[in-house]
């Protein structure tokens, strides 16, 4: 498919563009989906991608994603995404982020970048050395550093939400919940959930990790290949995305799917097919939207107590998905989508009708410090 055909076909996005510099081998393309409601922000993700045609799918998908993640998270951000071609063990260097930093930097603030898969806290302060619009930084130089115990924070308080609409219960002790993928998100969450009484049994196809975590939590685990079909109340999948799919979808033995992951389905129909089963799903964007949050306070000037504070906002965000669901009789992915649309388009009605009569968002960094002093 040509370029500008698949840029159309996967939506309205503001903003694309192509970052090349030969020197340091740099292939980059930047995706600015929706500035509605405030400065795009997304993490940049490093992938050996088989095609230039791959990653711009990859990076026009995405960036919808966050801005319906932002909006539903009830954040003044829009969303944007960027990703760069090349194998993260093998192609990293300080020119190539700070080259690439200098492409973010010519957008003034319209895309504001992070951490993604691929890359790291250490990565980003090469990007800073050349652009304040990046976020996750390290805590030496003022930022929030890892923002993995934030997104396993905002996940509990989804898998809280979900447990009180569902099983009409305050508490998860007792609870038997099923953590797939052990990496930063999940191992964090199983701390939580832990704290919490919950009976925890844990999968990941690192056997190492496997083994640390059931020590350390004293919890028991499962073959990675199945974990998704254990008898639990809660499975919670952390690791790869369309865990929720044909093969999987018929032999779920959970009252609810809750977790981490990005893409939990893989294909919208599977959320419908969740709810003809029963099954309660806390949408992946929703329920995973606590690393959000926290580099959004890194923002407003950083403060990690604010930070979980804000994380909280996930439990009120899921209650009004499953409220939406329940009233429009539709699965509640499709009641997410509903949520963040209807948002977006409220704001930019407002903004039409008053003009520049309305005060505008936040729409750089430089701005925003500037507001605060």
């Amino acid at each position: 498919m040509l370029t500008f055909e698949l840029i159309e076909k996967h939506g309205d996005h503001e903003e694309i563009v192509y970052c090349h510099d030969r020197d340091c081998g740099l292939k980059a393309i930047i995706a600015v989906h929706n500035t509605t409601l405030g400065p795009a922000l997304g993490g940049t993700r490093m992938w050996p991608y088989q095609s230039e045609e791959d990653a711009l799918v990859d990076v026009l998908r995405l960036s919808k994603g966050m801005t319906y993640k932002a909006s539903a998270a009830g954040l003044n951000l829009g969303g944007g995404k960027a990703v760069i071609i090349g194998d993260p063990k093998k192609h990293k260097s300080e020119a190539l982020f700070r080259t690439f930093g200098a492409y973010v930097n010519s957008l003034n603030g319209k895309y504001i970048t992070a951490e993604d898969v691929g890359t790291t806290v250490h990565d980003m302060a090469y990007i800073f050395m050349e652009t304040p619009y990046v976020t996750g930084i390290p805590v030496s130089f003022g930022g929030s550093g890892d923002p993995s115990p934030f997104t396993a924070h905002g996940v509990l308080m989804g898998i809280k939400a979900s447990v009180k609409d569902k099983l009409q219960t305050d508490s998860l002790k007792g609870l038997r919940v099923a953590v797939q993928g052990l990496g930063s998100v999940g191992s964090h969450l199983v701390e939580y959930l832990v704290k919490e009484g919950s009976t925890v049994t844990v999968a990941d196809i690192d056997k190492e990790k496997v083994t640390h975590i059931c020590d350390k939590f004293n919890v028991t685990s499962v073959d990675a290949d199945k974990v998704v079909t254990s008898d639990c109340d809660v499975f919670a999948p952390c690791a790869m995305g369309a865990v929720i799919n044909d093969q999987t979808i018929s032999k779920l033995k959970c009252k609810i799917v809750a977790g981490g992951a990005n893409n939990q389905l893989a294909e919208h129909r599977h959320g419908d097919a969740l709810m003809e089963l029963g099954i309660l799903y806390a949408p992946d964007y929703v329920i995973n939207s606590g690393g959000l949050m926290n580099v959004f306070v890194e923002l407003e000037g950083y403060s990690r107590e604010r930070a979980f504070e804000k994380t909280m906002q996930v439990y009120d965000n899921l209650l009004q998905v499953f409220s939406i669901s329940r009233s429009e009789g539709v699965a509640t992915h499709r009641a997410a989508d509903t949520l963040a649309e209807k948002r977006i388009k409220s704001i930019a009605n407002l903004r039409q009708h008053h003009h520049g009569r309305m005060a505008r968002p936040f729409s750089t960094l430089k701005e925003m410090t500037t507001r605060q002093k």
